[in-house]
């Protein structure tokens, strides 16, 4: 679901040939380039992943899809925004989001919010993650009120009425990580692309074509509880070598770099693709599993709550301990939210860092939130003014929108 808290750009066209980017935030410089140096730009290593890259990423975006006589002159845009950075909560998504939206409004250009969304989660890739499109589907089709169900090949969203009781509390864990800053993040895509394509060899498929784990469930045409009996099956829990994954797939290096697009990793790099995959297909079974039991009319609330956080718990243990994303920090701020009184917590986001997401009665927010903020003052010696604002309930909110403004003079 789409947060409370905004990435807002404002927008202008101007006839200066240039993109100019200003940050409301002090802390960010501002930024200027051409829109023929864009692509430089990004993939300028130097510089790391700040924060006008990921600006600039949507203006790629933009720029692969809108007609070259549409494209602006040029463009001031003032960014400003109150979610928080490195925390899991889908900033840097937004940002790219709302710079493409900016643009393609910019050049006068109609694209449904499906077509932004899928543009959108291709053009943040340009930074070097190689992220799917949750994030950026949620921004564009986001409804107040409502969860979505988010499914993609096409890209598709369900409304997913939650129980009336039920809020959801997001906490700060003071851990800090951008995924575009490691390899954490991409070496995860990798060991589900290699696990997809070892099982699509094992069970005769043409494992070349197979690129994630749900293009061998389609070929195999199995159930989620089917895949995760062939996951056992297939991999085993020892970690993979390059020279036995290229043994498994009858392959050599060369073709693999090509095939599995590996090539950003070292010779001793090891993958764990049991863990990885049984990871991805049991937590498909609890995303279901959570939006059947939210429309389930023969339970009662209460037990609806604790089921629905039973879900996240059993989401978090799994992400901790089968895809290893979590921090010491966010497991310790889980366990803090579960002895606080929420029916269930889990990490959000990427990982490695960030918030937490507890699940509570909506009777019982303020007493949790305070009951956390004490507990949280009591285990962090650090940042202890902002705990107050890195703990907050929130609820599904409308996703991306554009505002216009006339001036006259």
């Amino acid at each position: 679901m789409a947060i409370e808290q905004d990435i807002l750009v404002a927008v202008a066209v101007s006839k200066d040939n240039e993109i100019c980017l200003t940050n409301l935030t002090p802390k960010y410089e501002n930024f200027r380039c051409s829109f023929e140096d864009v692509r430089s730009r990004i993939s300028d290593n130097e510089s790391g992943p700040v924060w006008y890259k990921y600006f600039l990423c949507g203006v790629k975006g933009a720029l692969e899809i809108i007609p070259r006589e549409s494209v602006p002159t040029g463009i001031l845009a003032a960014v400003w925004g109150n979610i928080p950075p490195n925390s899991g909560l889908s900033s840097s998504s937004a940002l790219v989001s709302a710079a493409l939206l900016s643009i393609v409004h910019a050049s006068q250009c109609q694209l449904s919010k499906h077509q932004l969304a899928t543009v959108s989660a291709q053009a943040e890739r340009h930074i070097g993650t190689q992220g799917g499109g949750m994030d950026q589907a949620i921004a564009f089709l986001g409804k107040a009120g409502s969860a979505k169900l988010i499914e993609f090949n096409p890209l598709r969203a369900t409304d997913v009425t939650l129980p009336e009781n039920a809020v959801f509390v997001i906490a700060h864990s003071q851990a800090y990580h951008n995924k575009a800053s490691t390899a954490d993040f991409n070496l995860r895509v990798a060991e589900c692309r290699l696990a997809a394509q070892i099982i699509a060899k094992k069970r005769n498929k043409d494992w070349e074509g197979v690129r994630r784990l749900i293009d061998i469930q389609e070929r195999l045409a199995f159930e989620l509880d089917e895949m995760v009996t062939v996951v056992m099956t297939d991999l085993h829990e020892e970690p993979y070598t390059f020279d036995e994954i290229c043994e498994c797939l009858g392959t050599d290096y060369d073709r693999l770099e090509k095939t599995s697009l590996v090539s950003s990793f070292s010779a001793a790099q090891t993958f764990k693709l049991r863990q990885r995959a049984l990871h991805v297909f049991q937590e498909a079974g609890r995303v279901f599993a959570f939006r059947r039991i939210s429309e389930e009319s023969g339970i009662m609330e209460h037990e609806k709550l604790q089921q629905l956080g039973d879900l996240m718990s059993k989401s978090h243990a799994s992400l901790h301990k089968l895809y290893e994303c979590s921090h010491p920090s966010v497991n310790a701020l889980v366990e803090r939210a579960m002895r606080c009184g929420a029916f269930g917590a889990r990490l959000t986001g990427a990982g490695w860092g960030g918030c937490i997401v507890a699940l509570i009665n909506k009777n019982k927010v303020q007493q949790f939130m305070d009951a956390l903020r004490t507990d949280s003052s009591r285990n962090n010696t650090k940042d202890r003014e902002k705990i107050e604002d890195m703990i907050f309930p929130t609820a599904p909110n409308q996703g991306a929108a554009i505002y216009t403004v006339s001036t006259s003079l």
